[in-house]
């Protein structure tokens, strides 16, 4: 168990972040873990949740608050870490050892940092604090001044923390790691002088100082422009030490210039450094004061170790044929390229043309590195093995011209000498297939004007960290530089005489280069064949990848090698995620897919999108590529049928959450399957709107896994799964749910479920009389009340009668309309259930008012207010509401008709009901035109056409 609140506030288990709710129980627990361990009062919790007056029952809710605080410790065992909430007459205290609260740990490294020695294990303590931070401090919590001077408090330790890793940067020499760690910070807080200064200092200690300089008068003039003051003492005094010169950068040398034991070099006296061997290296800018920029020299290395290169060189290898778009990419290299002694990093998935792009871009510009280009392949993901970093520094060498003899036999040896002669050169080194940071850690240049280029299938976090690299990420192509691909191929006569068909082909190959190429060599070597024929080959997902390979090279080839070097965990999931029926996951999906919990299925996704096997859509939300999913599925085709099963009870569980949590208080849609397998963790809603979005983000997905499931013979999970979305069909009543809906009604009537068929007919027959089709939603209605009494379901056919009712009354059929809805509400009164009532009642007083019976319509809106609605029902309140108005309006207390017409369409504008927002509007114009009303109804029936 952990405790955070450097970051969103939460409480970390075994099986996932534990579901704390809305922001006020968020507010709670943070106010009792910034004293854990001492009570806090009633009056220090009031002030943490409400920012004014609290209300008359601000203790009830804290007593709420804590009450099932406890019920959530207790269900993640708290007692066995030594957790309690404990009350304390008037306060409560939550008990907690210090190093499960991140906030503890956090102090405890900066404690520690202060007493380490050596700089570089200070080092090593202050990034292992500020590795705490997930996020600004106390994310998710209400904004209540105590609990934003708490955050403000933290956010101060924070940046003194960054600052403090500045400084021992510095120490070390390491000022191009200050500079990077100190700019992020100083964007971040423009008017922190500190930070200014640091940054200022770092950059100038790097070389950098006309950055330094420009860093103070932006900062000076962000000082007057925003606050009218002058720079204070410190940002000052950093400014006139630069200008004097003093400290002078040459004096303190980067590690980078240096190797561990190097004596430090002054202008005027720098030595030539000696090998492991004893001989000498070539000179390093001997009696030379470092000009800013040198001059060139020729490749020209010490007598003891080379030879003369009177001409550049160049290990490139040939680039392939056929290289086509990538224009922002390139575009983006040339940009990365430009900086100082930069590290590009090319990354993206298997086959989607990495070391293309980097030949094609390293080819492009050969007067740009006038000193020769150096090519490696590391095959960091081969069965071949890998070439050991000595072999590469031996190839290296031996193209800069140095003799075998005199090569260094350790890696120490021949690195340091790579780097030294390499320190004047304008030279680009290509590294291709690198399979992790610490591959290239001894193989990058030493000089300021060398351009390191670097392909991997993963991110390579650790030398963006480490070395600046700049990521290049490498997407597929799409269909239009798919075609211009097979065209270069295959020749464009070929391909503009089938442009649909190579359109298709480029869609099938899902835009990715290899499978693109595949696809060319073997339509080049059946010239009968046409791009047509190709494509009807490529369409049966089940041999789809057996065709997109040639002789060693194929998809599933360069996917294998990838998914080889995962561990076996990583590899359970993404096996299991090609059994996916939709087309985003997250932790929550992969792990009900992979039979796991969303801590380890989290940690398996990033690793998996480490290696560019799942790509992240957005903040929690993954994708996998087609070929990438086939090839997955492929590995354990027998896991399907259970990791469809774990899916689906996953989206049951999670839309049953949804449901309750948008709609509270209703009854519940339908009892569980008896085979059910209740999800490791089931995702929490802090509130409505949450709820509504995510089924809003699923909808696709959740068709997608009824349909599946459909198909899969699993009836009773694609009607439920249908079915649970009612908030959102409810909400967006006209955003065509009938042929969803109608596929759950197949899956209702193949289960003959009479309780599940009235169930369906009830929200399809709905749904068919919002979209005008009365006469089909009389028909689907008419046998929904029997089948609910069939299936002793009283609520169900309550509801039954109501549907029949409306489209009844639309017919004409007032009368009729009338009589269904007063059986209902009997129904409902007998069970009793106040929200099937309350519905009873809803439509009832509309009828009412249709049959010029307003008084009784009133009566029967008041009548359903008494019974709630609850708090988060927007759109039933806006409905009562609204034909409440029309009441008095026909009772002719046209003053109060307005007024509550204004109220509806207010609290409908403001929770995006539009639908009920017209209404009200539509009734008001009736009665006023003012300009403001005409406005406000002409957005309504935009947004409803716009979102339509």
């Amino acid at each position: 168990m952990e405790f955070r609140l450097l970051g969103t506030v939460c409480v970390d288990t075994l099986t996932g972040p534990l579901p704390l709710g809305p922001a006020k129980r968020r507010s709670l627990l943070a106010a009792l873990l910034l004293r854990a361990n001492t009570p806090v009062s009633m009056a220090r919790l009031t002030d943490c949740l409400w920012d004014d007056e609290p209300p008359l029952h601000a203790r009830t809710v804290i007593q709420g608050h804590v009450s099932r605080l406890r019920v959530l410790l207790t269900g993640a065992d708290a007692e066995a870490y030594g957790v309690e909430l404990a009350t304390l007459g008037d306060a409560y205290v939550l008990r907690a050892p210090e190093t499960l609260l991140d906030s503890q740990r956090f102090e405890e490294l900066l404690m520690l940092a202060r007493e380490q020695r050596s700089p570089a294990d200070t080092v090593l303590m202050l990034k292992e604090a500020l590795s705490l931070w997930q996020g600004p401090a106390l994310t998710g919590t209400y904004a209540s001044a105590p609990l934003q001077a708490a955050a403000h408090a933290l956010e101060e330790s924070r940046l003194a923390t960054v600052e403090q890793l500045g400084r021992t940067y510095a120490v070390l020499g390491e000022h191009h790691r200050a500079a990077a760690l100190l700019r992020a910070e100083a964007d971040a807080h423009p008017m922190r002088e500190s930070l200014a200064a640091a940054l200022m200092t770092a950059l100038y200690r790097s070389g950098r100082q006309s950055e330094a300089l420009d860093r103070f008068h932006r900062t000076r003039r962000m000082l007057a422009d925003e606050l009218g003051i002058d720079p204070g003492r410190e940002l000052a005094d950093a400014y006139a030490r630069i200008l004097r010169g003093d400290p002078d950068p040459a004096s303190a040398p980067s590690a980078d210039d240096r190797s561990p034991g190097a004596p430090v070099r002054t202008p005027g006296s720098e030595r030539a450094p000696r090998t492991d061997d004893g001989a000498e290296a070539a000179p390093v800018r001997a009696g030379v004061p470092a000009p800013a920029a040198p001059p060139r020299a020729p490749l020209v290395l010490s007598p003891a170790h080379a030879v003369t290169a009177p001409h550049p060189t160049d290990l490139l290898p040939r680039a392939p044929r056929g290289f086509h778009g990538r224009g922002a990419e390139l575009v983006a290299l040339s940009r990365a390229a430009a900086g100082e002694a930069p590290v590009c990093l090319l990354t993206g998935p298997a086959g989607v043309g990495k070391t293309a792009l980097a030949l094609h871009w390293a080819r492009r510009s050969p007067a740009a590195f006038p000193d020769g280009r150096l090519y490696a392949d590391l095959r960091g993901f081969s069965d071949t093995g890998e070439p050991t970093p000595l072999e590469v520094l031996r190839e290296f060498l031996l193209a800069l011209g140095v003799a075998p003899r005199r090569i260094p036999e350790t890696v120490t040896g021949a690195a340091a000498l790579f780097r030294s002669l390499t320190d004047r050169l304008s030279l680009l080194v290509v590294l291709d297939n690198v399979r992790d940071s610490a591959q290239v850690g001894q193989l990058l240049p030493g000089g300021t004007d060398c351009v390191t280029l670097i392909t991997s299938r993963h991110r390579l976090e650790g030398l963006i960290a480490s070395d600046a690299a700049v990521p290049v990420p490498l997407d597929v192509l799409e269909p239009p530089d798919g075609t211009a691909l097979l065209a270069g191929v295959l020749g464009e006569e070929r391909v503009t005489a089938e442009p649909v068909a190579a359109r298709r082909l480029a869609e099938l190959c899902g835009g990715l280069p290899l499978a693109l190429r595949v696809t060319a060599a073997r339509l080049a070597g059946r010239p009968q064949w046409t791009l047509a024929d190709m494509a009807d080959e490529l369409a049966d997902e089940r041999s789809r990848l057996t065709y997109l390979a040639v002789e060693d090279t194929g998809v599933s080839a360069a996917l294998r090698l990838t998914v080889q070097q995962l561990p076996p965990d990583a590899v359970h999931h993404f096996t299991r995620l090609g059994h996916h029926p939709g087309s985003h996951f997250d932790p929550y999906t992969a792990a009900a897919l992979a039979g796991s919990d969303p801590v380890v299925a989290a940690a398996a996704l990033e690793r998996l999108a480490a290696a560019h096997l799942v790509t992240e859509a957005g903040p929690g939300r993954w994708i996998l590529h087609d070929l990438v999913r086939l090839y997955a599925r492929g590995l354990d085709p027998a896991a399907g049928p259970d990791a469809l099963l774990g899916v689906l009870d996953h989206y049951i569980a999670t839309a049953l959450a949804a449901a309750d949590t948008a709609e509270p208080g209703g009854e519940p849609c339908f009892v569980l399957p008896d085979d059910f397998h209740r999800p490791a963790a089931v995702r929490d809603f802090t509130g409505r709107d949450a709820a509504m979005d995510w089924l809003a983000a699923e909808r696709e997905d959740l068709s997608l896994a009824a349909a599946a499931a459909r198909s899969a013979g699993l009836e009773d999970r694609a009607w439920r799964i249908i079915l649970l979305q009612w908030p959102h069909v409810v909400w967006r009543a006209r955003d065509g749910w009938a042929p969803m809906l109608e596929l759950a009604l197949a899956a209702a009537v193949a289960r003959s479920d009479p309780y599940a068929e009235s169930r369906v007919r009830n929200l399809l027959g709905w749904v068919l009389s919002e979209e005008g089709r009365t006469s089909e939603a009389v028909a689907l209605l008419e046998p929904s009340p029997g089948l609910a009494r069939q299936a002793g379901d009283r609520l169900g056919e309550a509801t039954a009668l109501i549907n029949l009712a409306i489209v009844q009354a639309e017919q004409g059929g007032l009368d009729l309309a009338l009589e269904g809805c007063g059986r209902a509400l009997e129904l409902a009164r007998k069970e009793p259930d106040a929200h099937t009532e309350m519905l009873a009642l809803q439509h009832l007083a509309r009828m009412q008012l249709t049959a010029g019976r307003p008084q009784d319509a009133l009566d029967s809106a008041r009548t359903a207010f008494e019974l709630g609605p609850e708090h988060e029902e927007a759109a039933r309140r806006v409905l009562l509401t609204t034909v409440s108005g029309e009441a008095q309006l026909a009772l002719g207390a046209e003053d109060e008709g307005v007024l509550l017409l204004d109220l509806a369409a207010t609290e409908a504008e403001r929770t995006g009901y539009d639908v009920g927002a017209v209404q009200a509007l539509e009734a008001l114009l009736r009665v006023t035109a003012g300009p403001a009303y005409v406005r406000r109804y002409e957005d309504a029936v935009r947004r409803l056409a716009d979102d339509g």
